[in-house]
């Protein structure tokens, strides 16, 4: 579904990816791991079409998106929950949820955004009880799941997540990791970026270590997890 090959990015002069090449595949969730500064927001912002690539090529299918535009991205189903949710604090929750689904038109754009907004609020079911209430006054896991509702409401093919347990109690993220694999298995192929080694690699079929811009371990969740760098570096219980 997703192919990337050698794709390095630079800000100004300084490189920040170096040849990162990945792929994920129909229905899998894949995870990407690392430190802060490894280049994982980066990466996905340019997948996102946010951030322009030096060289390499990002595909979609059979489609080459690497110099494509993020709106044209979304309508083709690539949609990216951002680091830090940035929802619109001073709009209300439903309104959030309209905002997802801007590109969704045509006559039928309205009986599908109602059944859309159905299986939110089922997936969801605080948001329904919050939905007149502004999203900046909502609770830091509430308005994770306003994010990644918000994604949902474009009928994404692709769902990135970046840093989806950041700043949310144990128990929300337990929670919100639950709904990824949930999602993943009524057909959602899902990307996402994560510093919480263990929960994110647990539910993946596939992970990469991304050490200062490049790709130093790859292999099954199950694998990375098992591995003793990933041990010492990320989780520290190597022995």
């Amino acid at each position: 579904m997703l192919k990337i090959e050698n794709l390095s990015l630079s800000y100004g002069e300084i490189e920040v990816l170096h040849g990162v090449s990945l792929h994920v595949d129909h229905k899998e969730i894949v995870a990407i791991v690392g430190s802060n500064g490894s280049g994982k927001t980066t990466l996905l912002r340019s997948i996102s079409g946010l951030l322009p690539v030096s060289s390499g090529r990002i595909s979609f299918g059979d489609v080459d998106i690497t110099h494509m535009r993020a709106d044209k991205l979304v309508r083709m189903g690539i949609c990216q929950i951002p680091e830090g949710r940035h929802i619109f604090p001073a709009l209300s929750v439903y309104a959030n949820l309209e905002m997802g689904a801007y590109v969704r038109r045509g006559r039928s754009a309205r009986v599908e955004f109602e059944k859309n907004i159905q299986f939110i609020f089922e997936l969801f079911p605080i948001l329904e009880h919050r939905k007149k209430q502004k999203g900046g006054t909502l609770s830091g896991g509430e308005q994770q799941m306003l994010a990644m509702a918000r994604a949902l409401m474009a009928a994404p093919k692709l769902l990135m997540l970046d840093e989806p347990s950041m700043g949310i109690a144990p128990l929300v993220v337990k929670n919100i990791f639950r709904t990824i694999r949930q999602l993943n298995s009524q057909g959602l192929t899902v990307l996402m970026v994560e510093q919480e080694v263990e929960a994110s690699l647990s539910i993946s079929k596939r992970g990469y270590a991304l050490q200062l811009g490049r790709i130093v371990l790859e292999g099954t969740g199950q694998e990375l997890l098992a591995n003793e760098q990933v041990k010492a570096i990320y989780l520290g219980t190597a022995k």
